[in-house]
Order: structure tokens, then C-alpha cells, then sequence
């Protein structure tokens, strides 16, 4: 009943209206776009036909261009399939206000995974005594990064808001001008947004949705859960950031940069405490407190706009209890709520906003350290020492060096940096950078390098006031962490520096690399049992361990439906804190407005406490299931890395994806592989354009490969009854299996079904689409399910309108690619029609986390 509730509330609210503004849409007179609103359903019949009868791109474009217009030169054709594209950019943005419009009515607070259900199933089960216990020691972060999954513009940003509020509102005249104005503003960057750039955009979001999100979040929480002896803390729901902190790969992170960020961090949060208390005047307007607030105001304006003036987290809260005392001893406490949910919000946000990490690769660091080794101790007998000889020598050095003492400007703004990190936290507060994030750390060195480093820059042993997280996400690295964790316990120079950070380890785990490195199945499964390892390790040593996930948004990437995978944790995982990276779709999809922040920010709250408190015995795992879902990851592996291996599986890439071109989309700062030009490297492939390029072509390869192989191995051993029990009473297969089928659910195959006559790649696609016939042949077969996703029809609708809003966009796309092929005389068009049409299927890509 409350799915067909909400099916029809779906309907009614987003299909009826998307069909309804959209003819709105389809009418109004863009430049030079008058009637491609007419054009355009003829071109969506004509590639569905046309696929449906396995013609080529090519031949779909060339139908539409003969049967429905009279144009006759190149450039004429170029410029209408130009303007489709942009239309069909802007459709997309229509239906996501729509769909973002429709969320309060599509959701409510009785939903399963929200706080008041997470309370009345407490008090039915006489568990509240537990939750609030978990509450006291446990927390949730969502760490925003600058991956460029998605970028609109700032401008569009702003449109989208107010189109959303207007599309709330009913209001058709809001919406037709916002349409409007939607057509005659450009979705491209005309330049590469900077680090800066990235981070300004987001921290959009810090200001307008989470300043009020969390806050309203943590004040329902007090209101729920709080009792006069209990008192939730502030650390409760945070934020980390990584734009302007992240320089793993990315040259235009500098020092200087790293600190504007967090200077725009600071300042970000004092004016929404600036504006805050403004509203907040309004009413506390008696003698007295109005004296004390007035002069709090003033002191954050000169913060925010005074170089020199600084105002800390304390200095403000001691201003609120100030006027709280003269409140109640001379007020009667009228209004004191609304100065306690002020002060809640000083407490949760500080002066930092959010946490600014800083993130590198350990293979630079390495070299950093070489440089520095060699600068100080010139000796080549030396020259032959280990790395880990050359990190005891610096760890042990009474030198310091100065960045300055150096000409390679990798090595000085490493020292600049982490000269910096004082200065960010005093201005910032502690909490405002804290971490140092070590990409690819397969060994021990990769830790202490950074140590050796803040030491050999003048830092006393208790003046790191850094956590140093390893990031482990290869297979190898994964297979290390334990090994690798283990001997930095045992170090005595680690102990004791972890034991001044409160004998507290976090670690990081790399769903986008695991995935792209061992295919789905195997990556969350090594994830899997790495943190199980790790959190047995971490008790032995008495060390509290938390675990970073980063996590993609789509399946492909790692990522999946967040409560569910959570949710699916054994006890067996260490569940101090929940946290994990968001991302371009991810936070317009799942954290775009404040109805969606605070709803999904507390189905990641109660997944996590949900694991502790109730029991179920379907999150545990039994020997024979551990054996056989790693029967079936060998299985999968095995597959996926014949596939790796294959000559064709870069050239494939190279030559009929859209890979090559994500550099050159100007939508994040960051370039698309690492290291230097010259041959393409499957180690040196991002994991953002390797899976986009995938999803381009509607192939979706690693959310599903390997499955279904691993699956009908065990069909064939005749174990496929194993299989559909460990589906049914394992939360955690379960999650992995319907994760998989949503990346199959946006794959079409139809769309490239001419490369299979293709005399280079005809093979190699063939591979591809027998996997996924089988893959889904058989996962249908093990969930009993008749259509992909049967389970999340809302989710699955949103998907089939997508999908079909975009098809045209993608003849066009792989229409373009086969002319640059065909005419590389003339291809520099071509490849602008293909770098604009990465924009709306990127931009459409939602319904992944």
C-alpha cells in the first residue's frame, strides 16, 4: 500500500509535471533554438527504433536529418545537433528540480532509517538506554570532494535552487521566467575551474543547505533523544573538505592555496553566524542581552572583513552564555531555545565550517624525502640505504629545513604546507585541519615519511597535532594493511604520537581504486574483511579505529545505496564513526537541498547505530557464507582481470569511449590521469573518467563484471541454492547483488551494438555484452526478480526517464565519435560536439548513492 501511495504521489508529482513544464520548455524562444523542442521527440523515436533494429548511431542521425529537416551542408547539421544538445542539458536540470521538489512529499519522518523511527523501535524494544548510549560516542561525517562527477556552473546552481522553490510553489510564472533564463545561461566553463574555484562552489552548499540541515538535524536529535542527564555532542554530524586541500595528483593545489581555502572556510561560517544572529536580534531584543548580542555582532563583522581581527569558537559561545545568564535571571528565559540552537550551531561548525584535509601520494612523498635525505646527509656511501633508514635518520635529525633551502617546487611547497598547518589551526581551530591523507599506502615508510617530514620542518614530537590516515586502496595495498598497521603499532616513535591524538587511528579505504583495480564484487569484499582485520588489530593495541570510506557515487565507482551498505556491517567492522567522501551527483542528489541533506543524513546516523543496538542475525556472517561470497570474488577476479589484461582493454577505451576527452571538459582542476604525458597506463587511469567513460558508452563494465561468470561457475558446480541462501540472509550480499543491478539497469548495449562488427574492438565488445547478459540473466534469477532494481520502483522510474531524456544525447555523442574516426581532417568539431554532450550525461547521472 505505501509503495503504490508512493507511486502515484511519483507520478503525479514528478512525471505529470515533468511532462507539463516540460511542454512549457519545449515552447519558449531561445536563441536560435525556436522549435528544437519539436525536433527532438522525432529523434528520440528515431534512435529507439533505430537501436531496437541494431542500426549504428550514424545511421540513426543521418534518418533523422533526412526525415525530419531539410538541412543540406555540414555545418548546418552540426549547429542544430549543437543546440539539441544544450536543449537536453537544460531538460535535465528541469528534471532534477522537479524530482528534488517532490522529495518531502515522496518522504516522511516515520520512513525506516529515520530518527523518529529509529526511536519507536527503540522504545518498543526497550533499547533507548542503548541508543543513547551509542549516541554518546558515536558520529557521522560526509567528506566533500571536488571529483568532477558533476559541475554546473555557479550560476545554474542558483537557477536550480530557485527553480526548485518555484516548482514547490506552483508557481508557473516563476517557472517560465527561471526557463527562461535557464536557456540563455551557459552550462561550460570556458576555463578549467582552479582548486579555489572548486572550493567556492561547495562551500555554496555550506552556507544555504547544511548551516540549517544539520542544525534543524541535531536539534530534532535533542528534542528525541535528550533527557536532563543525557546531552548529545556537538561532534555528532560533521563536515570534511577536500577541494583547495587534495593535491594527490593535482598540480594546481599549492600551499598558498590550501591556505585561502581555509581562510574562505572560516569566513563562510562567521557570516552565517553573522546572519544567523541577525534573525535572532529580532526577538532577543531586551535589555541587556540586545547590549551583548549587538556587541557579538559587531565582533563578527570585524572578523569577517577585518584582516587582522580574529574571533575563536570560545570567545563567541562565551558572548552566548553571557546573554543567556542575563536571559534568565532578568528575562524569565523567554526565547532561550532560540539561543541554545545558536549556540548548538557554534559548537558543531567552530570557526572551521568544515575539516580541511590534505591529501598526497606517497610515492611523491618518497621523493620529497630523497630530496631532503640528500640535502642533509651528502655521503654516497649512504646511497644505498632503505627507505625506512632515510625516515629514522630525519626522525632522528636535530636539522631542520626551510623550503626555501630547495629548488624543486614540489619539495617547497610540501615544507610551506606543512609550515601552514599551525597557522590553520589557530586561525581555524584545531578542528579545522587535522588530518594528513596518504594516497596508495602499500608500507610502512608511507606513514612515517609524513611524520619525518612534519619533524624535519621544526615541529616538536607534541606539536603534531595531525592525524596521519593511510589510504589503502589496491588489492595490494589492501592485502598489506594489516601487516602494515601491525608494525606502525609497534613503532615507539607512532605509538607515541598516536598515543597524544587520544590513541585514535583513522584509516581510509579506497572504494573508486579498489573497484576499478578488482571489480566490484572483489573490492568490497577485500574491503570488507581489511576492515574486519584492522579492527581486530586495533583492539589488540588498545587503539580506537575509524574508518574513511572513499566512496564513489554509482556501483561502478564503489558506491551504491549508503543505508543499506552500512546497515549491512557486522560486528565484526569497528563502527566508531560512520564517514565517507560525497562528490559531484552525490551531493546534488543526495545532499542537494535541506529536505535531502537532513533526511539522508540520518539514514547514514541511524545505519550506523542500528548495527550496534539491534540485533540481526542476517549482518553476520557464518564460515560457509565467508567462504562462499570469497568463492565467488576469486571467481569474479579472475574474470575482471582477464579482462584487464586483454591488449584491447586500454585501446578500447582510447579509441571508442569518451576517455580522452574528460581533460579537456574544464569541469574539475584536476587532470584526468596521473603522471606525465606519453603512453596511457591502466595504474595511471583516474577512477572518475575510467568509470565515466564506461557509463558514456552505456556499458557500465565495472559494477557488474565478473559477476555473473562467478555466478554461473557455481550454477554449473550445481551450488546455485548456496547462493540464493546467502542472497536471502545476508544483508551484505544482498546490498553487493542489488548494487550491481543498478549499474545494469542504466546500461544499453543497443547503443554500441555496431561495434560488434568492428574488425579491432568486435571481440572485445563481444566479451562485454555476454558478461552482462549473464550477469543479468542470473541475478534475476537469484533475486526471483523479473526486472532489474524491481524492488526500488521510484528509483527505477527516475532512472527509465533519464535515461530516456538523454538517449538522443547519446546518438549524437557516438555519432560524433564515429565521424572523428571516419574524418580526422575535420575532427576538432566533432570532438566539441562529444567534450559538450559529457556535460548533460553526467549531469544526468543521479540515483546512484
Amino acid at each position: 500500500m505505501i509503495n503504490d501511495k508512493k507511486n502515484e504521489i511519483f507520478r503525479q508529482l514528478v512525471e505529470n509535471k515533468f511532462q507539463i513544464y516540460n511542454s512549457l520548455f519545449m515552447s519558449l524562444p531561445y536563441d536560435k533554438m525556436t522549435n528544437i523542442g519539436m525536433l527532438l521527440p522525432f529523434l528520440y523515436e528515431e534512435s529507439k527504433d533505430g537501436y531496437d533494429k541494431a542500426l549504428s548511431p550514424e545511421e540513426i542521425i543521418n534518418s533523422f536529418f533526412k526525415n525530419h529537416t531539410d538541412l543540406e551542408s555540414e555545418d548546418q547539421k552540426l549547429e542544430l545537433l549543437f543546440k539539441i544538445v544544450q536543449y537536453i542539458e537544460r531538460q535535465v536540470v528541469l528534471f532534477d528540480s522537479i524530482e528534488d521538489a517532490a522529495f518531502q512529499k515522496l518522504h516522511s519522518d516515520a520512513d525506516s532509517g529515520t530518527v523518529l523511527n529509529l526511536y519507536e523501535r527503540a522504545l518498543q524494544d526497550h533499547r533507548l538506554t542503548d541508543v543513547r548510549k551509542k549516541l554518546k560516542d558515536f558520529s557521522v561525517k560526509i567528506v566533500f570532494t571536488a571529483h568532477p562527477t558533476q559541475f554546473y556552473p555557479n550560476a545554474v546552481q542558483r537557477i536550480i535552487h530557485d527553480l526548485r522553490d518555484a516548482i514547490q510553489n506552483d508557481s508557473v510564472t516563476n517557472i517560465d521566467v527561471l526557463l527562461q533564463q535557464l536557456g540563455k545561461t551557459p552550462f561550460v566553463n570556458k576555463e578549467r575551474p582552479t582548486p579555489l574555484d572548486e572550493a567556492m562552489s561547495i562551500m555554496y552548499y555550506l552556507r544555504y543547505v547544511y548551516y540549517q540541515s544539520i542544525g534543524d538535524l541535531y536539534k530534532k536529535l535533542k528534542e528525541t533523544f535528550g533527557t536532563d542527564d543525557f546531552h548529545l555532542h556537538p561532534d555528532i554530524i560533521k563536515l570534511g573538505f577536500w577541494p583547495g586541500g587534495d593535491r594527490d595528483g593535482n598540480p594546481f593545489v599549492t600551499a598558498d592555496v590550501t591556505l585561502e581555502v581555509a581562510k574562505e572556510l572560516r569566513s563562510s561560517i562567521l557570516k552565517c553566524y553573522y546572519g544567523h544572529l541577525k534573525n535572532l536580534r529580532r526577538r532577543l531584543s531586551f535589555r541587556g542581552v540586545s547590549e551583548v548580542l549587538e556587541d557579538l555582532s559587531h565582533q563578527l563583522y570585524q572578523a569577517i572583513f577585518q584582516k587582522d581581527f580574529e574571533i575563536s569558537e570560545t570567545e563567541i559561545i562565551a558572548k552566548i552564555d553571557q546573554a543567556e545568564y542575563i536571559l534568565i535571571t532578568e528575562h524569565q528565559s523567554l526565547f532561550r531555545e532560540l539561543l541554545d540552537d545558536y549556540r548548538d550551531r557554534v559548537k558543531i561548525f567552530g570557526t572551521h565550517f568544515a575539516t580541511l584535509d590534505i591529501r598526497q601520494d606517497s610515492r611523491v612523498h618518497q621523493k620529497i624525502v630523497d630530496s631532503i635525505y640528500n640535502h642533509l646527509f651528502k655521503n654516497e656511501e649512504d646511497s644505498e640505504l632503505s627507505n625506512q633508514q632515510k625516515f629514522e635518520s630525519l626522525l632522528n635529525s636535530d636539522n631542520h629545513v626551510k623550503p626555501d633551502d630547495f629548488e624543486d617546487e614540489i619539495v617547497k611547497d610540501t615544507l610551506q604546507n606543512i609550515l601552514n598547518v599551525t597557522k590553520i589551526q589557530q586561525q581555524n581551530g584545531e578542528r579545522g585541519m587535522h588530518r594528513y591523507i596518504i594516497s596508495n599506502s602499500d608500507e610502512v615508510k608511507d606513514v612515517m615519511n609524513v611524520l619525518a617530514l612534519f619533524k624535519i620542518s621544526g615541529y616538536q614530537n607534541d606539536a603534531i597535532k595531525m592525524d596521519i590516515v593511510p589510504l589503502f586502496e589496491t588489492m595490494e595495498g589492501l592485502d598489506n594493511a594489516e601487516a602494515v598497521m601491525r608494525a606502525l603499532y609497534q613503532l615507539p616513535f607512532y605509538q607515541a604520537h598516536l598515543n597524544m591524538r587520544g590513541n585514535q587511528q583513522y584509516i581510509m579505504l579506497g572504494f573508486s581504486d579498489g573497484t576499478k583495480d578488482g571489480g566490484y564484487l572483489k573490492a568490497n569484499w577485500e574491503i570488507y574483511r581489511a576492515k574486519e582485520r584492522l579492527t581486530a588489530i586495533a583492539k589488540e593495541f588498545g587503539i580506537k579505529v575509524i574508518f574513511f570510506d572513499g566512496r564513489g557515487g554509482p556501483p561502478a565507482r564503489g558506491g551504491g545505496k549508503t543505508h543499506d551498505f552500512y546497515a549491512s556491517q557486522g560486528k565484526t567492522i569497528a563502527n566508531n564513526e560512520l564517514e565517507l567522501t560525497i562528490q559531484g551527483q552525490t551531493i546534488t542528489s543526495v545532499f542537494g537541498n535541506k529536505d535531502q541533506a537532513k533526511y539522508n543524513f540520518e539514514q547514514l546516523l541511524t545505519a550506523g547505530i542500528e548495527n550496534d543496538v539491534f540485533e540481526n542475525s542476517k549482518k553476520d556472517l557464518t564460515e560457509k557464507e565467508r567462504h562462499l561470497i570469497d568463492n565467488l570474488a576469486e571467481l569474479s577476479f579472475e574474470k575482471y582481470s582477464e579482462l584487464k589484461a586483454h591488449p584491447m582493454f586500454v585501446p578500447y577505451l582510447q579509441e571508442m569511449s569518451t576517455l580522452e576527452y574528460y581533460g579537456k571538459t574544464n569541469i574539475g582542476s584536476r587532470p584526468s590521469k596521473r603522471g606525465a604525458d606519453g603512453e596511457l597506463k591502466f595504474e595511471d587511469l583516474r577512477a572518475i573518467p575510467f568509470v565515466g567513460s564506461w557509463s558514456q558508452l552505456k556499458q557500465n563494465v565495472p559494477g557488474f563484471y565478473g559477476f555473473g561468470t562467478a555466478l554461473k561457475i557455481l550454477k554449473d558446480e550445481g551450488r546455485f541454492d548456496e547462493v540464493k541462501f546467502l542472497y536471502q540472509h545476508s544483508d551484505f550480499f544482498k546490498t553487493l547483488v542489488l548494487n550491481s543491478m543498478m549499474s545494469m539497469n542504466k546500461t544499453y548495449f543497443p547503443l554500441t551494438y555496431y561495434m560488434k562488427e568492428n574488425k579491432k574492438f568486435g571481440e572485445f565488445w563481444n566479451v562485454l555484452f555476454d558478461e552482462f547478459n549473464l550477469s543479468k540473466e542470473l541475478m534475476l534469477e537469484l533475486t526471483g526478480f523479473k526486472v532489474l532494481m524491481q524492488e526500488e520502483p521510484l528509483n527505477r522510474k527516475s532512472v527509465l526517464i533519464r535515461e530516456k531524456i538523454v538517449l538522443p544525447l547519446l546518438s549524437i555523442q557516438q555519432y560524433a565519435l564515429m565521424q572523428i574516426q571516419k574524418n580526422p581532417d575535420n575532427k576538432a568539431v566533432y570532438e566539441k560536439l562529444v567534450i559538450r554532450s559529457l556535460f548533460g550525461n553526467i549531469n544526468a547521472s543521479r540515483n546512484s548513492a
